[in-house]
């Protein structure tokens, strides 16, 4: 067989196993083809599919950072178990998937990562798309994966692809290591003939890892809760991977503790359920947060600990707080200095400290203060979603209005802007999976190609994609892809001409927006601050890629008329795009987070003088958490 024959049989007979589950772990490949993947990788899986085309399905692509998009979104659907690999050509193909690389890593979700490299013998040398470095030719742009990647290695000889395809693997597989896994292939190898051992080609299964706690630290974790007068949970995206939403909601009706999740945590827990006050920290809300700055022990299930999940540190307010860290991952259980790690699977972590905490509960007036701060945030965003009346609704309105129309199954999609903020706050997630926001790399762009790989993982749900203009611009073209294959998505597209958050952002350290208006350039100025706004139609755009649109224009009944735009796209079986329009400068409520970005400390424009000041004060209440 050649090398991308046998890389391509190997990977059709890969399974996952977890539990009683047990799925295909690699269940297509995701590629683009150019001179270096064609006759390789791509003669490889054209004769796959001629044999037998459920052997190693191939999905076209339009760009390849979208590819690994899609892979990320599929394998957090899939709660980690499988996800697709993704082939892209010499130089720049590769080098369009460092993004999506970095954002795998980032979210520890799986995705392999197929570039191809020049030739390895360099019989034709340099040949074209070669990166050149005088000081070390052998450097390449595969080499910018190594950072990026939780593995990489490079394919130089073919018998080197039977000890790289199973370390490649193991690593795919394992809920500690898993992240960006990157096999270069050289272009010439890839078509190089070698004899395959017919046990590489065999079944093999890959059964998940779910280590339980050690006595000690877990005997250690339950006196330190039985002590704490306060507790609280933040739930983070570990609880949905180990699929240990139940573990978590039999543990806080038993105990009464209340939960905040983070932005990959949200579903831990349905949106109504007493002990859920939403989501914690510069994105939260004043439930969560006001409970969480009271909390004398913080108890982080499967939480890496982001800077928005903390409030860059100013979240936890106690002055004797401590941190018990339930994380199968030591790297992460053992942040914020705590001596309380419980290195343990999240479900399995869980129901050892629900066992070992029988007979424990929060005391009355802690449940009652959850019941009160529950209901007044619960209020503040019924108040938001009602119906101005407006021609330009808030971004708050259109969310009540988008969550009204949808299902409990319905998987919501988002990743960077303004969106995330205001959905982690007032987005009521009414199932372990209805909430997929891509927050640890934030990624303008994800949205699309994330809510397609959403889509491959779920058929039978809806997947509604929230995206602002901005983040459209940088990558829609999965739009076609989408179309070819039939896929359906909802795509709400939010029109504010410009980044809003950003926008926020500048205004909030006195830049006074600049730079994040979309507007014609003024000559005169040098800037884009006042000049007309851009004829640039984002829903003629989607209708030529052969979307579904439908157009809502500004009036008083904005409103309504998405409710009724959602119902149509609902009852649709292809993919529709709503374009409506929202005003940016009409927030939703405030959950009382902070999040640390520096302002100039010397400046001559008083807006930014007078945030300084501010960004000072907030400053003090940063803690370094050594709990």
């Amino acid at each position: 067989m050649t090398v991308g024959q046998a890389l391509v049989e190997f990977l059709a007979h890969q399974w996952t196993v977890d539990g009683d589950v047990r799925e295909r772990t690699i269940p297509g490949v995701i590629g683009i083809f150019g001179h270096g993947n064609v006759a390789g990788l791509g003669q490889a899986l054209m004769e796959s599919n001629a044999a037998d085309p459920e052997q190693m399905p191939y999905y076209q692509a339009r760009n390849e950072q979208a590819m690994v998009h899609q892979s990320v979104g599929y394998a957090r659907m899939r709660r980690r178990r499988a996800t697709f690999a993704s082939t892209a050509s010499v130089g720049p193909g590769a080098a369009n998937m460092l993004t999506g690389a970095a954002l795998a890593t980032s979210n520890r979700l799986p995705a392999l990562l197929l570039p191809s490299d020049t030739f390895a013998t360099r019989v034709a040398d340099p040949v074209l798309q070669q990166l050149e470095l005088p000081h070390d030719t052998s450097v390449q742009v595969t080499d910018a994966f190594r950072p990026l990647s939780r593995f990489f290695d490079r394919v130089e000889r073919p018998e080197q692809l039977f000890s790289i395809a199973l370390a490649a693997m193991r690593v795919l597989t394992d809920p500690v290591e898993t992240g960006a896994v990157t096999i270069a292939l050289p272009e010439d190898v890839q078509a190089e003939a070698i004899d395959v051992p017919i046990a590489f080609l065999a079944d093999r299964e890959w059964h998940v890892r779910r280590p339980v706690p050690e006595a000690g630290p877990l005997e250690r974790a339950v006196a330190a809760i039985r002590a704490a007068e306060r507790p609280f949970i933040v739930a983070g995206g570990g609880v949905l991977y180990s699929g240990a939403e139940e573990a978590l909601r039999r543990l806080v009706e038993a105990t009464g503790i209340p939960v905040g999740t983070t932005q990959a945590g949200g579903g831990s827990l349905p949106w109504d359920h007493p002990a859920y006050l939403g989501g914690v920290g510069a994105t939260g809300t004043t439930a969560a947060n006001r409970l969480a700055a009271e909390a004398d022990l913080v108890i982080g299930v499967g939480t890496r600990y982001s800077d928005f999940t903390t409030a860059s540190r100013t979240a936890f307010q106690h002055p004797e707080v401590r941190f018990v860290n339930l994380n199968v991952a030591s790297f992460d259980a053992y942040k914020h200095g705590t001596q309380l790690p419980l290195i343990a699977d999240a479900r399995e972590g869980l129901e050892a400290l629900a066992r070992a905490l029988e007979g424990y509960r929060v005391g009355d007036d802690l449940r009652e203060r959850m019941a009160r701060e529950k209901a007044e945030w619960d209020a503040s965003v019924d108040a938001a979603f009602e119906p101005s009346g407006r021609d330009r609704p808030s971004q708050a309105e259109i969310i009540g209005a988008v969550q009204a129309a949808s299902d409990p199954r319905d998987v919501v999609v988002q990743a960077a802007g303004s969106l995330p903020g205001d959905l982690h706050r007032m987005w009521r997630v009414r199932d372990p999976l209805g909430y997929h926001v891509e927050y640890a790399f934030s990624c303008m762009g994800y949205e699309i190609a994330g809510g397609l790989g959403v889509r491959r993982a779920a058929p039978d749900r809806d997947v509604i994609v929230m995206v602002g203009d901005g983040s459209y611009l940088m990558l829609h073209t999965e739009l076609v892809t989408a179309v070819a294959e039939g896929q359906k998505l909802i795509v709400v597209l939010v029109q504010n001409q410009g980044f809003a958050s950003i926008g926020n952002l500048s205004e909030s350290v006195g830049s006074q927006r600049f730079g994040t208006r979309y507007r014609e350039y003024d000559e005169v100025a040098r800037n884009f601050q006042a000049g007309a706004v851009l004829p640039v139609d984002l829903a003629a755009n989607a209708r030529s890629y052969g979307v579904d649109v439908i157009e809502i224009a500004p009036g008083p009944d904005v409103i309504a008329e998405l409710g009724r735009a959602m119902a149509t796209a609902k009852a649709s079986d292809t993919t529709t795009l709503i374009h409506v329009e929202s005003d940016p400068l009409l927030g939703g409520p405030d959950g009382g987070g902070w999040w640390d970005v520096p302002v100039s400390e010397v400046s001559s424009t008083p807006s930014i003088q007078e945030a300084r000041a501010g960004y000072d004060e907030a400053r003090k209440a940063q803690r370094p958490l050594v709990g």
